[in-house]
């Protein structure tokens, strides 16, 4: 699926709102097709928030469903015009995880445990260069260039004064350890994490080599959680050929559980910080005795 057809993270929320409306009546997807002389798959598509919708069709559904509040109709009506729009990232291309970009935009919360490198939202412009630089099958300069653009824009959301995201991160160990870029650069690098660790808003973990084995050891996730949802949030999973999400409340409850496991079994984040610090002053040496 091309990155510009995945369902955006509005239209998604506006689908799942409207479902809950639909149910709140007491109404199947089939009889509100037929009440609206439309067809059951459309319903769904709606949603599921695989298609767009028009403010017409939310007017539609919200009199049907007998939603007499005018301005919850006129949120939701606004969310369906909106859920049409492009985000900032669209302005840099074909860029691969815009599906995740958008639903990091949004959230209110981030919780992610990162086994092999230095989530994005932390890295400095050197590393994030390196890293990119990495890319299997190599890119041309200018999308490497615009994946750096992207990347570094991403961070935004850490530094919004009216609503900073809410970040949690549990490093493995071995993140520190792997050299990205040169000893200068991880050095800067894991300077910059500690830095950000003493944010109201950023939490950072170490998870030593000495816990042995753990939860996390079969990979990368986040879980995101927004402010509108009712639900549990969302589990997010990197991987080569194609990102999942997992939407299943159990699925969401499963990764909970273990993120909380991993928090438990890391460092608490002072001693995380001296840690670091230990760790950066072994890129210092290196370099000096090069």
């Amino acid at each position: 699926m091309a990155a510009n057809t995945n369902p955006t993270v509005r239209r998604r929320r506006l689908g799942a709102e409207l479902r809950r409306l639909r149910q709140a009546r007491g109404l199947t997807s089939t009889e509100v097709a037929k009440l609206l002389m439309v067809s059951q798959p459309k319903i769904s598509h709606l949603e599921n928030g695989n298609r767009t919708i028009s403010p017409r069709d939310v007017r539609d559904l919200c009199a049907l469903y007998r939603v007499t509040d005018q301005q919850a109709v006129d949120a939701l009506m606004q969310m369906a015009r909106e859920s049409g729009a492009h985000g900032w990232w669209h302005a840099y291309g074909d860029i691969p995880q815009s599906v995740y970009i958008a639903l990091e935009t949004d959230a209110v919360c981030l919780q992610t445990f990162e086994p092999m490198a230095i989530p994005g939202l932390l890295q400095t412009p050197a590393y994030a260069h390196a890293v990119i630089e990495e890319t299997i099958p190599p890119i041309p300069p200018d999308q490497a260039a615009a994946r750096l653009k992207v990347r570094l824009r991403r961070q935004h959301r850490i530094y919004d004064p009216a609503r900073p995201l809410r970040v949690w991160i549990v490093l493995d160990e071995s993140v520190l350890r792997r050299v990205v870029g040169g000893p200068d650069i991880m050095r800067e690098q894991l300077e910059h994490v500690n830095a950000l660790g003493t944010e109201p808003h950023i939490t950072v973990q170490v998870l030593p080599y000495a816990q042995g084995a753990h939860p996390g050891l079969s990979g990368q996730f986040s879980i995101l959680q927004f402010a509108d949802s009712q639900e549990a949030g969302l589990v997010y999973l990197e991987r080569f050929t194609s990102d999942l999400y997992l939407e299943k409340q159990s699925d969401v409850r499963h990764f909970g559980m273990v993120y909380d496991h991993l928090r438990a079994r890391a460092l608490d984040p002072g001693s995380t910080r001296e840690f670091i610090t230990d760790v950066a002053k072994t890129y210092i040496d290196v370099v000096s005795h090069h």
